[in-house]
């Protein structure tokens, strides 16, 4: 298996899909409070967001800041939650692991001044034809080989 049909798999999309990723990074502020991540409307693709890291910029107050997501649930409603409170004193940064969302997303500094740093991939998932050729060759690579048998063993 490759690494990109681990990551396709990772990610709910079926097998014959290609997925690209790229860096994704945004900053929130006073002057900024908002960030929305948009797709294409293209019907062979599918665009995601996996947020890793939220940080605390330079010059940061001593103040709760406060980022909050929001998006799409799995029943088609916007919903907004919260995912960091930061403090530059005890809290300055906070990894998400791989939190992934289907575009559109909205990254808003509910509280705070900032600066915050909001860090990623967007992940690109598109349809991959030529992969369903080479999986059909693999299937008739593996009855071929089916089909030999081993050699017997000579007694001496």
């Amino acid at each position: 298996m490759s690494f990109v049909e681990d990551e396709t798999l990772d990610s709910g999309v079926d097998s014959h899909s290609r997925l690209e990723s790229y860096v994704f990074s945004c900053e929130l502020s006073s002057e900024v409070p908002f960030y929305t991540f948009q797709a294409d409307e293209d019907e062979d693709v599918e665009h995601f967001l996996e947020l890793r890291t939220i940080c605390l910029g330079d010059g940061a107050k001593e103040e709760n800041n406060v980022v909050e997501v929001t998006a799409m649930n799995h029943q088609g409603k916007k919903i907004s939650v919260p995912v960091a409170n930061l403090n530059i004193s005890c809290l300055p940064m906070v990894s998400l692991g791989e939190f992934e969302l289907m575009a559109p997303v909205t990254l808003r500094l509910k509280s705070g001044s900032g600066p915050v740093t909001v860090s990623g991939l967007h992940l690109v998932a598109t349809e991959n034809e030529e992969s369903e050729i080479s999986d059909e060759d693999d299937d008739v690579s593996e009855e071929e080989m089916l089909s030999v048998k081993p050699a017997k063993k000579k007694q001496i």
